[in-house]
């Protein structure tokens, strides 16, 4: 009975994760506008990793310099997909935003496939076409038309997400590094970057904070300690207690709430074509997944160190910034057995 109490505390809170991802999209409809996208995300990644920084003070384990250097490369990325999520949230709907930005759970294996030469199943490039179509069907709402500036700007950060994933691991995943690190490093670049550019684009961070009222800080606030910091530590705390592949599939849940979120609080209007489209998205995109993970973990496929391998318990190591599992080396503390 513990141990099955503590596995539903840990998918509760993993569920958690993905509703508040999910609610992103919505949140940065009410907070966004084109000339504030660099002020907001120039405050968001400043608070998020004085946060991260502080809880990495507490454990008094010094940065890396090849963490520092690699976190840096990695935040550059990171921010080039923030840029393009965050002015798509400005030109589309919310429903639209967080269920554009899943089809990373289908570019990030083909990108894989492609850069390592090893093929993926016949039957994930059909599951991916169909995500793919569900979005063209959103998109146009069933009328042959140029998907808007929002929704192309959010499929290109689903891209680019993908990129991101794939050079975390080419980048740390033969190397020793500490994943708290790592995504630290990769904030306090976004900050830095975000706050240089808002000096010459848009709004300036304190005309933007000015223009903040109370229930509008409260709804910043949860962007950046429920969305970006809780999300991150939830993932470190939870992939210690269950598996990645869980971990992943009960985060792969965010396009799901997203959808919920944008139909039911900020009443977007989804035609029957579009709700077809929702339908193939999610079906498509979780079929990839599940394709993907039995592929990955196939022994003639977890042999040659694949993107997003398949990690024991005792060497588990966090997540990605997206809820994919991604290998950060042999700087990761020891994982604890389930129900511990």
């Amino acid at each position: 009975m513990p141990a099955l109490l503590s596995r539903f505390r840990v998918d509760l809170l993993l569920l958690l994760v993905a509703a508040s991802w999910g609610s992103t999209y919505l949140v940065g409809k009410e907070l966004v506008t084109p000339q504030s996208v660099v002020a907001l995300l120039a405050v968001r990644m400043l608070l998020a990793a004085a946060v991260m920084a502080a809880i990495v003070a507490g454990q008094r384990r010094r940065i890396t310099a090849s963490e520092l250097r690699v976190g840096m490369l990695l935040g550059v990325v990171l921010a080039a997909v923030f840029v393009f999520e965050t002015f798509g949230i400005a030109h589309t709907s919310a429903t639209n935003a967080g269920l554009i930005i899943s089809l990373t759970i289908v570019f990030t294996p083909l990108l894989d496939s492609a850069v390592s030469g090893r093929r993926l199943p016949g039957r994930f490039l059909v599951a991916a076409t169909i995500a793919i179509l569900g979005v063209a069907l959103l998109a146009s709402n069933g009328v042959f038309q140029a998907p808007s500036l929002g929704d192309a700007l959010i499929l290109i950060a689903a891209i680019i997400r993908a990129v991101h994933v794939t050079s975390m691991f080419a980048l740390s995943g033969t190397r020793p590094m500490n994943s708290l690190h790592l995504t630290t490093v990769q904030l306090a670049t976004c900050a830095v970057l975000f706050s240089v550019a808002s000096l010459f684009y848009g709004d300036s961070i304190p005309h933007f904070l000015g223009h903040l009222d109370p229930g509008r800080w409260g709804l910043f606030l949860y962007l950046v300690l429920a969305c970006t910091v809780f999300a991150f530590l939830v993932q470190t705390w939870a992939v210690r207690r269950t598996s990645p592949s869980r971990v992943s599939l009960l985060l792969g849940t965010e396009p799901i709430w997203a959808a919920i979120a944008g139909i039911t609080l900020a009443r977007d209007a989804v035609g029957l074509a579009g709700v077809l489209g929702i339908a193939l998205i999610l079906a498509g995109t979780a079929w990839g997944r599940s394709l993907e993970q039995r592929h990955r973990t196939a022994p003639s496929v977890s042999r040659s160190a694949p993107l997003i391998p398949a990690v024991t318990k005792a060497t588990a190591s966090p997540p990605g910034l997206y809820g994919l599992p991604v290998r950060c080396g042999a700087g990761e503390p020891a994982g604890r057995a389930q129900g511990t």
